[in-house]
């Protein structure tokens, strides 16, 4: 099976040998390699079944890091990496000759991020090298938010889980382009499309492109259980005429009362959208193991990180 463990240094060793580990992140677990070792990139889309026109996220732990890779960061990228970073914010931006094409899907654009975890900072800090590092999970599937969901996907496939313990935020990061100098929103993610507003001003929404997408995660289809999924507005009426089937729901903050339901998630009884975000995937994750007809997810308020959940579970539930 997959090594699980604490060692810092034994994932710096892993690393440096062209190998890759899966890291922690405030968003999720991540299938990390060293961006300049085309041996590693190609084992983390072999590993992944990712397609190569799919762009990674490379991982730095400082703006000086950053600028190594990156030939020119725009005012507004500035202004957001001083709010969010370290933090589940990634920035695409022009690359430097010395990216190679395999980690951007043959653009001349880099996505970069700086993480909010203690153990990868210091990771990233010990090594000489940026982490490329995409979801820790078969492409499309349930992202992971813990070393086990790592080591169910991967087995003794991979060398190596940095444990890091569960993931804060429980989503990937919110994806920021810029076309024309002006900031576009690739990716909903773990910072609400109103926190960056607020930063710099109303931004372009293009968040689905199959072909040649600009960043992770536009794809129609992701981030899905192999439990048939629904997203319904209304669960009550979507079920009235299946309750023959072994229905599982996944509800926002109250119960319903059916005992004709076979499981019933609630992400927040407080209601809090921040915390129903955290649950999200790892709710997910269990609910697809309990060998359940379908999933019915009711949806979300469509504002703040309601709108990254819906996102989720509409690519979740296309087929």
């Amino acid at each position: 099976m997959t090594r699980i463990a604490k060692d810092i240094s034994k994932a710096i060793e892993v690393l440096n040998a062209e190998d890759v580990v899966a890291i922690p992140t405030e968003t999720v677990y991540g299938l990390a390699g060293n961006i300049y070792s085309e041996k590693a990139i190609k084992k983390i889309f072999e590993l992944k079944r990712r397609p190569l026109f799919n762009p990674l996220i490379v991982h730095v732990d400082s703006i000086e890091r950053m600028e190594e890779i990156v030939s020119h960061v725009p005012d507004k990228a500035k202004r957001l990496a001083k709010a969010f970073w370290p933090g589940s914010l990634t920035l695409i931006l022009p690359k430097k000759d010395t990216v190679p094409d395999l980690v951007t899907a043959g653009k001349d654009t880099v996505a970069v991020r700086i993480p909010k975890h203690l153990v990868t900072l210091e990771l990233l800090q010990r090594l000489d090298f940026p982490l490329a590092a995409p979801s820790a999970n078969p492409f499309g599937s349930i992202s992971p938010t813990s070393p086990l969901h790592v080591e169910y996907y991967f087995g003794d496939k991979l060398s190596m889980v940095l444990d890091g313990g569960d993931c804060e935020n429980g989503i990937e990061s919110t994806i920021i382009g810029f076309e024309n100098g002006k900031p576009v929103l690739y990716r909903l993610g773990s910072i609400a499309m109103e926190d960056i507003i607020n930063v710099i001003g109303e931004i372009e929404v293009k968040n689905k492109k199959e072909n040649a997408p600009n960043a992770p995660g536009m794809l129609s289809r992701h981030y899905a259980p192999n439990t048939t999924t629904f997203l319904v507005d209304d669960v009550e009426a979507f079920i009235s005429d299946k309750l023959d089937k072994k229905i599982g729901v996944l509800l926002f903050s109250k119960k319903m009362d059916n005992p004709n339901l076979a499981h019933q998630e609630v992400l927040s009884s407080s209601g809090s959208l921040k915390e129903a975000t955290s649950k999200l995937y790892a709710t997910l994750h269990k609910m697809d193991k309990l060998d359940l007809d379908m999933i019915v997810a009711e949806r979300f308020p469509d504002k703040g990180l309601g709108k990254s959940i819906n996102d989720r579970l509409e690519r979740a539930t296309k087929k």
